[in-house]
């Protein structure tokens, strides 16, 4: 199966309806058992478009990292998160979209249209907008914004690593692997884990539900 490339076409049939200026949407970090849950929203200049976007997942960290610096400089970019607080809070659907919500807000223009990743328009964006399952690797702006948002989370798991060591943050990235797992049962659980996820719940209330 040959996997295709994102593109400009959904950006091009937005400013053919009059919408110029054009956002893409996306979030990462939905899966981990730690940090926050990061979105970012991204306007490409439609002349100076950086080469080589696709879905980050598909990208090394070192061109991930040449391409965020690209797109810091040639687009406008917002970047923003819901805290581990709002995912217990809410959940971490409501928390992605609280999170994609703040990064539109932040961009330097108000967009005219808004590509989103996924399926599902966040609750309170009142804007025109269009959802885009699996956008990142359809939409060239979604994939912007995949790109610089795994980074920049990335980047911030890797500053939390240095003060909570022994999780293995700084290559996990908060996921739970192996290494994570058994941080979580040596270490225990910090101000940092997701309380709702089951695995860190299971650690927090373990001795309740062995003396029941």
């Amino acid at each position: 199966m040959v996997r295709s490339s994102p593109n400009f076409s959904f950006e091009i049939a937005a400013r053919k309806r009059g919408l110029t200026v054009v956002a893409g949407v996306d979030e990462v970090g939905r899966g981990p058992l730690a940090g926050p849950v990061c979105a970012a929203a991204v306007v490409l200049d439609p002349d100076n478009i950086p080469d080589g976007l696709n879905d980050s997942k598909q990208l090394s960290a070192k061109r991930r990292e040449a391409l965020f610096d690209l797109l810091m400089e040639q687009a406008d970019v917002s970047l923003a998160e819901a805290t581990v607080e709002e995912i217990d809070q809410h959940n971490i659907l409501r928390a992605s979209h609280i999170a994609m919500v703040r990064a539109i807000a932040g961009l330097s223009v108000k967009p005219d249209h808004v590509l989103i990743d996924g399926n599902m328009v966040p609750r309170g964006l009142n804007l025109s907008c269009e959802t885009l399952v699996k956008g990142d690797a359809r939409s060239l702006s979604i994939s912007a914004a995949s790109i610089v948002a795994k980074v920049w989370r990335d980047r911030h798991m890797v500053d939390l690593a240095q003060q909570f060591p022994g999780y293995g943050w700084e290559t996990n990235a908060g996921y739970p692997t192996a290494q994570h797992k058994k941080g979580l049962g040596a270490l225990g659980v910090t101000p940092h884990h997701r309380r709702s996820f089951k695995p860190v719940h299971n650690i927090l209330y373990q001795d309740k539900n062995v003396s029941n």
